[in-house]
């Protein structure tokens, strides 16, 4: 194992040693904490990059291809910077989204050997970006963004509420296929809880799911500061599942749910259970093993897409976003109308 690795690792170790607290505790006073707590181990110019204004148009500048961004990178924190920031990583997941988020870091090492003519720097699992947008307070109204290549965070936190979205993971290799990490699938619940819905359907229902032969190349809405799909939705509605297959469905619901503290994951299965029977799900590409395929599921106030199509067809794209709560706008829109009263 690299240098690199060890240190990454033994840092991860550290920050999952505080989340069965966090998964217990109030989210937004457990974020505000620790945001603070890294804050005040920055210097000067480690907090020039860190720090926005919560109204600073950077706010909803995202991304998740391999590119610099704006904020503090892991790469030039100290060593005793680093486990606080993980930290705080971690207090904005779950257990299960923050172990997602660390071995989806991970993997640059991999395509770094499998790249190995890359350019230096573009591969590197410490060239993720801390930023913090306003004031960190439990009451107050601030936000945190985590980003780098496969991992988009954006967290808004206002009135004692968090908004988790846009939330992007992204996979490359989608499985990997040697080495001492071979079989290793990050985001392999994604994939399976898809096909084992599309494949319980019978062939009449697949008919009308599987809106095209050939898959999408990418998640439609991509890096979009508004998620928004032209049109009606299509593909089958839930109204058009048997119980069973609304089972399927509503665990591969769950596991994009489950992603952040039990506090916002609530949330979430609130917003699907608003939702009814009126979400649908579309389906484009093979439904087998290694072909390429996506999906997504609609409902009127959420969006879950998925794709796996590049790099022979071992690269995996999923996002959740809240059509009205992206970027915590709905929050912010009943926050202002209060305080307006």
């Amino acid at each position: 194992m690299s240098p690199v690795r060890i240190r990454l690792f033994a840092a991860a170790a550290g920050a999952l040693l505080l989340m069965a607290a966090a998964h217990r505790s109030h989210t937004p006073l457990v974020m505000s904490n620790a945001a603070n707590a890294l804050l005040a181990s920055l210097n000067a110019e480690q907090k020039a990059k860190a720090v926005f204004s919560f109204n600073d148009e950077e706010r909803l500048n995202w991304h998740f291809i391999p590119k610099e961004r704006k904020g503090l990178s892991y790469r030039l924190m100290t060593t005793e910077q680093r486990p606080l920031a993980l930290a705080l990583l971690s207090a904005s997941l779950s257990q299960q989204g923050f172990v997602k988020a660390s071995s989806i870091m991970s993997l640059e090492e991999i395509l770094k050997i499998q790249e190995n003519n890359t350019p230096p720097g573009r591969r590197d699992p410490e060239n993720y970006f801390f930023s913090i947008f306003g004031t960190p307070s439990e009451t107050g109204t601030w936000g945190f963004r985590f980003e780098g290549h496969h991992c988009a965070m954006n967290f808004t936190i206002v009135d004692n509420k968090v908004a988790s979205s846009p939330m992007f993971y992204g996979t490359n290799p989608a499985e990997v296929k040697s080495g001492p990490r071979a079989g290793l699938r990050v985001l392999g619940h994604e994939e399976d809880l898809g096909r084992a819905l599309v494949k319980a359907l019978t062939p009449e229902q697949q008919k009308v799911a599987i809106v095209a032969p050939v898959a999408l190349k990418d998640i439609i809405t991509m890096a979009d500061r508004k998620a928004a799909l032209n049109g009606q939705p299509n593909g089958l509605s839930a109204a058009k599942m048997t119980s069973a297959q609304r089972v399927l469905l509503h665990n591969l619901l769950e596991e994009y749910a489950n992603n952040i503290p039990e506090q916002g994951a609530a949330a979430r299965r609130e917003q699907i259970k608003k939702a009814g029977n009126n979400i649908n799900f579309a389906w484009t590409g093979g439904v087998e093993k290694g072909e390429g395929h996506y999906y997504r599921v609609q409902a009127p106030a959420f969006l879950v897409e998925y794709d796996n199509t590049q790099n022979n067809n071992n690269h995996v794209h999923s996002v959740w976003r809240d059509y009205n709560g992206d970027f915590g706008f709905d929050l912010l829109g009943n926050h202002y109308q209060s305080s307006h009263k």
